[in-house]
């Protein structure tokens, strides 16, 4: 089993909401939910360029 740790983030309420309520629909924990968003999400977020890329133009979605 992975081990856990805690950690304390910050989102708008209307996300906080939004999760509450959907952990409550599939009756999992809030923390569930986040890691799944987060499993389903990666590849996309990953393919996103960073600040040094977009700063030096190395993107090739960048504005132009």
């Amino acid at each position: 089993m992975a081990s856990k740790k805690k950690l304390t983030l910050y989102f708008p309420e209307n996300l906080v909401n939004e999760t509450k309520r959907e952990a409550l629909r599939h009756d999992r924990s809030m923390s569930w939910i986040i890691e799944m968003a987060w499993r389903i999400a990666r590849e996309q977020i990953e393919s996103m360029p960073g600040v040094v890329e977009l700063q030096e133009g190395n993107w090739e979605g960048a504005a132009e």
